[in-house]
């Protein structure tokens, strides 16, 4: 486990601990202040678009407020913020898909780089997207095989590649395939080869994926859809 997660945790207890954005002093998991910053960056329309066969539903545009929150869950110790952004992401969702048939797959990180960081951020997110909405998560619905590289980084092409053969169906799924379809959540899209990929490999094995939800999508994932500063 991360120790910067756990002392901060432990100071979380006790005392009122500093905004992980603007530092400032706060009982809550980020300020006020903070919290309608990132509100500016959810997308003006909650409407799904499609990638292919799959729907794809993002709360927000992957760009300063919301960009800074992401990487302050990430890479500071802050896990404590999937609770709000899971929960905004879970609200935004009930106003247009009021509908439970669906289980939450979260995608999975390579179990080494999950003992790194102490955490897989899209599971944490999940967690709570689900506490809302009532939708059943399977954590080990997907495995990670391989360790792959930062998908930012890479071209389309690249990101293909990075991913191939990347995901396996987890344990519980190949005992007992799920009756519902499948939403898989992530923290970002960009081009959708990581959805794709993770899709792929659950069909292979006869289970239906309806889409994916992410936290947020990147400048080249809104080149497609609706997303965009709500103010």
């Amino acid at each position: 486990m991360n120790p910067a997660w756990k002392l901060n945790q432990l100071l979380g207890l006790f005392l009122e601990s500093p905004c992980p954005l603007c530092q400032r002093s706060q009982a809550q998991a980020l300020c006020v202040s903070c919290q309608r910053q990132i509100q500016r960056y959810r997308c003006s329309s909650a409407d799904a678009w499609q990638l292919g066969s799959l729907s794809v539903f993002a709360w927000g545009g992957y760009s300063g407020a919301l960009k800074r929150a992401i990487a302050a869950l990430k890479y500071e110790g802050n896990p404590h913020l999937a609770e709000i952004l899971g929960t905004w992401m879970a609200e935004s969702w009930r106003s247009v898909n009021p509908s439970t048939n669906g289980v939450v797959v979260p995608i999975p990180m390579h179990p080494s780089k999950k003992r790194q960081r102490g955490f897989n951020q899209a599971e944490l997110l999940a967690q709570h997207f689900c506490h809302i909405t009532q939708l059943p998560i399977a954590v080990n619905g997907l495995k990670r095989d391989r360790a792959t590289e930062a998908q930012f980084k890479l071209s389309s092409a690249e990101r293909e590649h990075n991913l191939a053969e990347a995901f396996s169906v987890g344990k519980p799924f190949l005992q007992k395939p799920p009756s519902r379809p499948v939403w898989l959540l992530d923290d970002i899209y960009t081009t959708g080869a990581t959805a794709s990929s993770a899709a792929q490999t659950l069909r292979q094995h006869g289970i239906r994926v309806q889409g994916i939800i992410v936290l947020a999508r990147t400048e080249a994932g809104m080149k497609s859809g609706k997303c965009e500063e709500a103010f």
